[in-house]
């Protein structure tokens, strides 16, 4: 039995692909709706699945071609985060013959065509994906800066997140490490290269500036929807950061930035002298920016790839301070009060001090000169 899967995202073309063909299915896959329907016309699937939202045509463009001007009965199963009932009747006006909303699960969607056509005579292991896998609404990149981060690096959890979560790609920088850093990284993208990779800067340039590279990298992958960064230690969990990305795809705002505020319910833990201090540089910094934010310098952000270039594109001053360097470049370029319609601040649910922090005591002295610095050539 024949499937063409088509849709402009590579990470979901990759995991369909592979979990289609453990089933015994014989795949074939489209970037394009235009590519999806030269191959359309040559294979003769028994199954098409297709996406809507294509940047040269759309989904309902590519049935249309194959229910209207073909005039075929071929079953048509939309795979789309789009959610406008509108546009899904006009599928069904259209002859689909069904549709499913990402996210979703790879075990939904086989059933879902074992429905409409049937399982192979020869197929593979139904649990060889598991069942939690889950296809993503959108594609979201993730920049993990990383610098001698051998001993503490959480390789199990970063790989477990990757590959239940199909749509995500972890971009690791390796900041110019002196242990063994980018071995374990290495070691890590095994097994996960299409939605694992690595940036390695030859020289330790600071996290400002592994950050700034990782994001202009990662900026050009145009099937990415956001773009986002996390700390190495995992402080902040991957379901909160998850909860960053839905906050962003169901709002107007450009970029969704993690508080570690202390509020009920959350597990929010900090060292007493270090809560301390940040205390005193976040009422510096509001400042300085002159809007109301309470905690700039989490390390989990994520944002539409628009404001990639604007934010990274110039190196920063600071090599600790570089958030608020990005929110002062959204103010100076959008003015005070429309950057703070395009910035959120969320809190956290649970964020925890990881032991081994890069940033002394003696650094957080620093910063307040850094500060200073920021101020008068921001000004």
């Amino acid at each position: 039995m024949k499937i063409l899967t088509i849709d402009d995202q590579q990470l979901i073309l990759l995991s369909v692909e592979k979990r289609l063909t453990e089933l015994g299915y014989d795949v074939m896959t489209a970037n394009s709706g235009k590519k999806g329907i030269e191959i359309y016309d040559a294979f003769e699937p028994d199954l098409v699945l297709v996406d809507i939202n294509m940047p040269d045509m759309s989904g309902l463009d590519v049935v249309k071609h194959i229910k209207e001007i073909n005039d075929k009965n071929t079953p048509v199963l939309i795979m789309s985060g789009n959610t406008d009932e509108t546009i899904i009747m006009d599928g069904f006006t259209l002859g689909i013959d069904d549709y499913m909303k990402k996210p979703v699960s790879l075990s939904e969607m086989a059933a879902r065509i074992k429905r409409l056509i049937g399982a192979p005579v020869v197929q593979g292991s139904e649990t060889v994906s598991g069942n939690a896998r889950m296809l993503q609404k959108n594609c979201v990149g993730v920049v993990i800066p990383c610098y001698n981060e051998e001993e503490r690096l959480l390789g199990k959890e970063f790989r477990d997140f990757a590959h239940n979560n199909l749509g995500y790609h972890l971009c690791f920088v390796n900041d110019g490490s002196t242990d063994k850093t980018l071995e374990v990284l290495e070691e890590l993208k095994k097994g996960n290269e299409s939605n694992i990779s690595i940036y390695n800067c030859e020289k330790n340039g600071g996290k400002a500036e592994a950050v700034r590279q990782g994001m202009l990298h990662m900026a050009k992958d145009s099937q990415l929807d956001y773009i986002g960064f996390l700390d190495a230690d995992l402080s902040t969990d991957f379901r909160d950061f998850d909860d960053l990305v839905e906050t962003l795809d169901q709002s107007d705002f450009k970029i969704v930035s993690g508080s570690r505020m202390s509020r009920m319910g959350a597990d929010i833990t900090k060292e007493s002298a270090r809560k301390i201090i940040s205390m005193t540089i976040n009422l510096i910094i509001r400042t300085i920016l002159r809007m109301p934010f309470n905690d700039t310098q989490c390390g989990a952000k994520v944002m539409d790839r628009s404001v990639v270039p604007l934010l990274f594109e110039k190196k920063f001053i600071t090599k600790w301070l570089f958030d608020v360097e990005m929110f002062i470049r959204m103010r100076k370029h959008y003015g005070k009060v429309e950057a703070k319609k395009l910035i959120c601040e969320q809190p956290l649910k649970r964020w925890i001090h990881a032991d081994g922090s890069k940033l002394s005591m003696k650094d957080s002295v620093k910063i307040v000169g850094q500060l200073a610095k920021i101020a008068y050539v921001y000004r």
